[in-house]
């Protein structure tokens, strides 16, 4: 099953850098405004899940410059998004309220639900 997980986790991330998304290009201070509300944005993942990239794709298409946090690659991640977010499950958006408390958002089709809302793109 890992051999299995490894070839398929392989051929999407060569599929994803073959057909990369373009990022929409927006006027300097709007991004600048963009990057500033992104930095309260951390999204908990790892590089080979579907979903994931599906979620990273919706990113670059709206340029969206959010903090990636590889769990399999940091066991710090890993243990923030167990023992903060409750689940051990990818992807997650951590996002920062203004009390400065968590909400951990599961779900990629959710996440790209709030992130479209939040910095809409226009076409």
């Amino acid at each position: 099953m890992a051999i299995i997980r490894k070839i398929l986790g392989s051929i999407i991330l060569f599929f994803n850098w073959l057909f990369s998304p373009k990022g929409v290009e927006r006027e300097e201070s709007e991004q600048q405004k963009i990057d500033k509300s992104t930095e309260k944005l951390k999204l908990y993942q790892y590089n080979a899940c579907p979903f994931c990239v599906k979620v990273r794709r919706a990113m670059k298409r709206m340029s969206l410059p959010i903090e990636i946090r590889d769990i399999r690659a940091n066991p710090e991640y890993k243990k923030e998004l167990e023992h903060e977010g409750g689940r051990l499950m990818v992807p997650c958006l951590r996002i920062e309220n203004e009390d400065g408390q968590y909400t951990w958002m599961y779900e990629s089709s959710d996440i790209i639900r709030y992130l479209s809302q939040k910095f809409p793109v226009s076409d």
